[in-house]
């Protein structure tokens, strides 16, 4: 039997929970009714009376400890003597057995490493996030810091990303995995690195313009990322609903080459457009003179002139006409 194999997996159940109000209001009712009668003991020398009232006065504040309050999309994973009790779901005040106990290790850390959870904004820490052992249920967001991946390519860029998450099955996700929210950051740097190195930066050329590229076909990129996250916490409980790029560039160390490289791309591409632009002026130039019949050039000056035309409209600098008075011959 392989390791895997070996691995249990938790399914989440519901935890029975009673309306806690009457519980409350109940054991206030007791333990005042124990005060009571160990009075009445004490005043009237009954001995077995005593000793019930005395023990219940001990023992009967651990009915308080299964007052649990909900607030809307939170949860308790409930334990009980070390097994999984159930997970108590929805807004509300219930009584659970006194002897269960709540549990989410992601609580238990300040916050994750190489990660923000972020709400509203704000930076919290997971003891923030997950107060008092409560899993919540809400939509969060990760905001993973920027790293250096090499693309396929070789190139390195920095790129950081955010993910939209929650918790959608609870006992996967405080058994199966030791802190839910530093896995789902952990696997979100995995995920991002076997992305980034299946495509380049930028398409160089015209001639791999289908080419998919993490600058150019950025939705694409951020759905194959979430697939691949997805993938990877689906035994941890967790939905990733989206992930996006929020910041994409090279690296310090080649920014400047590269940058060097797309002005020069850019260079290129414009003297190519002003030539061909330049060279239908000319021929449409000598095919209107010849139409018209305004002058009659033989192929010497018909090569001259559409020279002297392909410097004028050509030249990045404005061009000094000479006046020929003569003969060109």
């Amino acid at each position: 039997m392989n390791q895997k194999e070996k691995v249990i997996v938790v399914e989440e159940i519901e935890a029975k929970g009673m309306a806690g109000m009457p519980m409350l209001i109940l054991s206030v009712l007791l333990y005042l009714g124990a005060i009571a009668g160990l009075v009445l003991g004490i005043i009237w020398m009954n001995v077995p009376l005593i000793v019930v009232t005395s023990i219940w006065i001990c023992v009967g504040w651990i009915l308080f400890f299964g007052l649990k309050v909900l607030r809307p999309n939170e949860a308790f994973v409930l334990t009980l003597f070390g097994k999984y009790y159930g997970t108590l779901r929805g807004p509300g005040f219930y009584f659970v057995k006194p002897f269960t106990s709540p549990i989410n290790p992601a609580g238990s850390k300040e916050e994750v490493s190489g990660a923000e959870i972020v709400v509203a904004g704000t930076k919290v820490s997971a003891g923030e996030m997950f107060p008092n052992k409560r899993i919540s249920l809400k939509t969060l967001t990760l905001n993973n810091e920027r790293q250096k991946i090499n693309d396929k390519l070789g190139n390195p860029i920095e790129i950081g990303i955010v993910v939209i998450w929650r918790v959608v099955n609870t006992a996967r996700a405080v058994f199966n995995v030791d802190n839910y929210a530093e896995f789902l950051s952990i696997q979100c740097d995995s995920a991002l690195r076997n992305i980034v190195r299946l495509y380049p930066y930028d398409v160089a050329d015209d001639s791999n313009l289908g080419e998919k590229s993490l600058r150019g076909s950025s939705i694409e990129i951020a759905e194959s990322l979430q697939q691949e996250i997805q993938a990877k916490v689906e035994d941890a409980g967790l939905e990733i609903i989206e992930a996006k790029i929020t910041s994409l560039a090279y690296a310090p160390e080649i920014a400047a080459a590269m940058l060097q490289r797309q002005q020069a791309s850019a260079i290129v591409d414009a003297k190519h457009l002003i030539v061909e632009a330049a060279v239908g002026m000319v021929e449409s130039a000598l095919t209107k003179l010849s139409e018209n019949q305004v002058v009659h050039l033989d192929e010497e000056r018909k090569a001259t002139m559409a020279s002297n035309l392909l410097v004028v409209l050509c030249s990045s600098r404005d061009t000094q006409p000479v006046v020929n008075s003569g003969s060109l011959y």
